[in-house]
């Protein structure tokens, strides 16, 4: 399997987002073409560690636990499929304290299956993966076993693709079904007299579109291009819907070799409503057996945006060679200025940067979901060294993708998300290092009249930046190393912010062709304003793992 790099989070969110999510091209279709002769590579595993957690605040409680687990790393490539997995089962036991013990499915999976050779594919995704809760909805990737604030968050699409040409004309279509839950935490620490968080519990998504275009020169000068397409997701919290419906055509003019300007313009109808919440014989909210607000079946639907009329953006296209392409693009959408744009440049064969910038309007699951399917076929995914927890990122050849920023909060509203995110990544001998960094706001959006109003306009921002080190000491040993830090300022309570850091290293050493030796430490520290204390603790591992 290939080494796992980083790329600031929602960078992948950020390719997603930056045009109308049905007129692009998949990167299975991409894949499709010219695939030669298929490669599989199949990896199973088992591990037994011993695991040891002290507490450095704000108690010094010291604590230890059996971690068993079996998993699989896979990736298969050919001329007419391919895909990759990495799935885990982990259980872990503890002495003393039943709130150790937990069951624990985490993993990454992407592929696609020729139905028509260049013409029709199907692909799908999912996603499995544990995230802490704090008291303002945010998440950070790396819970502690056995935290109240555990959430569990899966995710799964599925859907054709067609690519075809009749003549000049490039057409492509595509549909997706989607679902996305986050199962709901025990608890989450509150300030005194702060309102619970109402946690997304699940959403259904569907999207179609097409596309038709030609290119410069086939035959005009110039490229033209229409398409048009529908997203909807529908959100259990609250029966709250985002609707989505778009047509627009497209210019494509060479003003060089490598530089061409893009233009376009159409019409979109953006719609997001909800119902209330049951009310008790005072008023107040009714709060359901799973800590979530109980749907109101019979209220009317409320209008919490309605956005509806002319779109446009104009932008350059930019791409001197293979391992060069910059796209940038202003407009109007969403009754606003909008940007987005990316840009990747591979100075080599062993580096690589990317930045993007994105602006889209979604629930959760809509982000997540659209995340995945922009996620490469062929991928190794990295994972925590002392829960063996997914983190969120996968590796390729084209350099990495990330989900950190999508799952940075769990929030059940609808939100306007805008950001960007930037890597840089090289490969010098057996040593991978890199560097990421990013930032995404959220606005939410809720309907008047009902229990979310009060989310209406408020503002949650986030910054993050991740630095990785992977190194193969020589044919029997390796070394891993990541140090993160992310902030959290969220405009639900004057007392917002959350600041997380932490560092980790891992060793591995093989004792026989099979079987290996492992340790790992770690230190995290967690500061939280909506939390009476904060939270330090350092861990390390020692175990054994069997490779079939």
């Amino acid at each position: 399997m290939k080494r796992s790099h980083f790329l600031s989070a929602s960078a992948l969110a950020a390719i997603a987002c930056a045009t109308p999510a049905m007129a692009q091209q998949t990167a299975s279709e991409d894949a499709a073409e010219g695939r030669g002769d298929r490669r599989a590579t199949i990896a199973p595993y088992i591990e037994a560690s011993q695991v040891l957690v002290a507490e450095i605040s704000p108690g010094d409680d010291v604590v230890t636990y059996s971690q068993v687990a079996a998993g699989i790393d896979a990736s298969v490539t050919g001329r007419n499929n391919g895909g990759s997995i990495s799935l885990r089962y982990e259980r872990n036991f503890g002495y003393g304290d039943d709130a150790l013990d937990s069951d624990t499915v985490s993993g990454v999976a992407r592929g696609y299956a020729t139905v028509v050779p260049r013409a029709l594919t199907v692909e799908g995704g999912a996603m499995a993966a544990r995230t802490r809760v704090d008291g303002n909805g945010g998440t950070t990737i790396n819970p502690r076993v056995g935290d109240d604030s555990e959430s569990r968050i899966y995710s799964a699409y599925a859907g054709p693709n067609l690519h075809t040409r009749a003549g000049d004309v490039e057409v492509n279509a595509n549909y997706r079904i989607g679902y996305t839950r986050v199962e709901a935490p025990d608890a989450i620490a509150l300030e005194p007299g702060q309102d619970p968080v109402d946690v997304f519990d699940d959403s259904l998504v569907q999207s179609a579109g097409f596309h038709l275009g030609t290119k410069p020169g086939e035959p005009l000068p110039v490229g033209l291009g229409v398409g048009g397409g529908w997203v909807q997701e529908d959100v259990s919290n609250l029966d709250q819907r985002v609707r989505d419906r778009f047509v627009r055509g497209d210019v494509q003019v060479p003003v060089g070799r490598n530089l061409a300007l893009v233009g376009g313009v159409g019409y979109e109808d953006v719609e997001v409503s909800s119902r209330d919440a049951v009310r008790d014989a005072d008023g107040n909210p009714v709060i359901g057996d799973d800590g979530r607000l109980v749907t109101d079946k019979s209220a009317p639907r409320q209008i919490a945006y309605d956005v509806s009329g002319l779109i446009w953006d104009v932008g350059v296209m930019w791409r001197p060679s293979t391992r060069t392409a910059l796209e940038a693009h202003v407009g109007r959408r969403y009754d606003s200025t909008t940007y987005y744009g990316t840009f990747a440049w591979a100075p080599d064969a062993r580096s690589n940067v990317n930045v993007a910038v994105y602006d889209t309007v979604s629930g959760f699951g809509g982000l997540l979901n659209n995340a995945l399917a922009n996620l490469p076929t062929e991928f190794s995914a990295a994972r925590n060294a002392l829960s063996g927890d997914f983190t969120g990122c996968v590796g390729s050849d084209e350099g990495a993708n990330c989900l950190g920023g999508i799952l940075g909060s769990v929030r059940s509203s609808v939100f306007r998300s805008r950001g960007v995110a930037a890597s840089y990544g090289v490969q010098m001998g057996r040593i991978g290092t890199g560097v990421g960094a990013g930032y995404q706001r959220r606005k939410f959006i809720a309907a008047p009249g009902t229990v979310l109003a009060d989310a209406d306009g408020v503002v949650d921002e986030a910054y993050w930046v991740n630095y990785y080190l992977d190194a193969q000491l020589g044919r029997n040993a390796s070394f891993a190393g990541n140090v993160y830090a992310n902030w959290i300022k969220s405009g639900f309570s004057a007392e917002g912010d959350v600041f997380a850091l932490g560092a980790s290293a891992a060793y591995r050493r093989s004792i026989t062709d099979r079987l290996s030796a492992r340790a790992a430490v770690a230190i995290d520290h967690l500061d939280s304003e909506a939390t009476i204390e904060n939270y330090t603790s350092a861990s390390a591992l020692l175990g054994l793992r069997y490779d079939f």
